[in-house]
């Protein structure tokens, strides 16, 4: 039942940003809709699900260090809460080396900071159900060139007071076994932590299902206004529908559009799709424990193992508009960056090749909150970090993030215009 002075909300998105709004917005007692061609397939699909915060932290970012930090911390709630409104269950619990707080779980150095996890770690359901998985990020370095610039990095988080060990290439191979024997030296953040996205939309729609809310698989054409303020949607439904009755227009409220890198299709809001290709692996065993990060010929990339034997590849970054092909190019990338860090993944099955469109903004910063326009929300611009951010925005939506809501809010645009 609606809670009283509950108002009505349209999601514009199905990714796991769009999806853990309604989701969250449901929890509380609004009425709401989602409206998406093709719930869960966009760049959720594709990501790798990192929630990395300090691992990815970069000189010029800090802000978007707070707000992912603020966000990992939200997570093990966040999945719990996920896991309890799908109907997840787990037959077994985390294993000794996998578990938060554990001399094991904390590799060479034996004091990394896992505080975030101790306090309200991934539940069994959570490990099994999402694939949530809080082993932490190894960074590495080959060259010596490479190995200053991590030793900068290093200097950089100590400052900020980020949890990082500095360990040498023989403690980074007694870590991960099938690393490189070039590797010199490397950092863990060992309170880094990544989850399976398909896994995460499957279990949002799965929530959203047994709570009644409404999932209209359509596209929006655009926004539905009357006396200078949002008041619904024009939905253009597939064409094997267009005969089937389904309403042409939706009615709120609220809009809170969480189209991603199509969100500037609809309103004036700065997000551009970046492209990324990404591959996924598999072995009959997991090749890692953890995820481990690495620069190659100037490019970063990563590999995520997942419980059940598959490994993330990723992932290019390329100013290439809407397209969506994968291209013998960058796999090539991929697959050449990611021997030189773990050679044995030249050995395993190729099980999934897909492009994903990042929705980017001009700071990298996220856009969240209301657009200036009554009846108009944004939730988007969240360029690599949707699946890490995906609680803090809802926080941020609900009004319990006031002082971090400043960093994304979407009037830092119009005034620098």
């Amino acid at each position: 039942m609606p809670a009283k002075g509950a108002q009505v909300n349209v999601i514009v998105g199905g990714g796991v940003v769009g999806l853990s709004v309604a989701w969250q917005l449901a929890r509380q007692g609004h009425p709401v809709t989602v409206v998406d061609p093709a719930p869960g397939k966009g760049a959720s699909y594709a990501a790798a699900g990192m929630l990395a915060p300090v691992s990815e932290v970069t000189y010029t970012e800090t802000p978007l260090l707070r707000l992912g930090a603020a966000s990992l911390r939200r997570w093990p709630a966040f999945a719990a809460q996920l896991t309890a409104d799908a109907g997840l269950t787990a037959d077994a619990g985390l294993t000794a080396d996998a578990r938060p707080g554990t001399d094991a779980g904390r590799g060479a150095g034996g004091g990394s900071d896992r505080r975030g996890w101790q306090a309200a770690g991934p539940g069994p359901a959570a490990v099994e159900g999402l694939d949530l998985r809080t082993e932490g990020t190894l960074d590495v370095a080959f060259g010596a060139d490479d190995m200053a610039a991590l030793e900068e990095l290093a200097a950089y988080m100590e400052k900020l007071g980020l949890p990082v060990e500095r360990l040498t290439g023989r403690e980074c191979r007694w870590l991960e076994p099938m690393l490189a024997p070039s590797v010199r030296g490397g950092l863990l953040a060992s309170g880094d932590a990544w989850v399976d996205p398909r896994r995460v939309t499957a279990a949002l729609l799965t929530a959203l299902e047994r709570r009644g809310v409404p999932v209209v698989r359509a596209r929006v054409t655009e926004l539905l206004y009357e006396g200078g303020a949002v008041v619904g949607v024009r939905l253009a439904p597939p064409e094997e529908l267009e005969a089937g009755g389904m309403p042409s227009e939706l009615a709120a409220e609220r809009v809170v559009l969480a189209a991603g890198a199509w969100s500037a299709g609809l309103a004036e809001v700065p997000v551009r799709p970046v492209k990324g290709q990404i591959m996924r692996l598999r072995s009959p065993q997991p090749l890692l424990g953890r995820c481990v990060r690495g620069t190659v010929h100037g490019s970063s990339v990563y590999l995520v193992p997942r419980g059940d034997g598959e490994l993330v590849v990723g992932a290019t970054q390329e100013e290439m508009g809407f397209d969506t092909r994968v291209t013998a190019g960058g796999l090539y990338e991929l697959l050449r960056d990611a021997r030189e860090l773990v050679p044995g993944v030249t050995e395993l099955e190729v099980a999934d090749v897909v492009a994903g469109l990042r929705p980017g903004t001009p700071d990298n910063l996220p856009v969240i909150g209301p657009s200036g326009t009554p009846g108009l929300t944004f939730a988007t611009g969240h360029h690599r970090g949707g699946v890490l951010l995906a609680p803090l925005t809802t926080a941020i939506l609900l009004g319990e993030e006031s002082e971090l809501a400043a960093l994304c809010a979407p009037g830092r645009f119009r005034e620098i215009s």
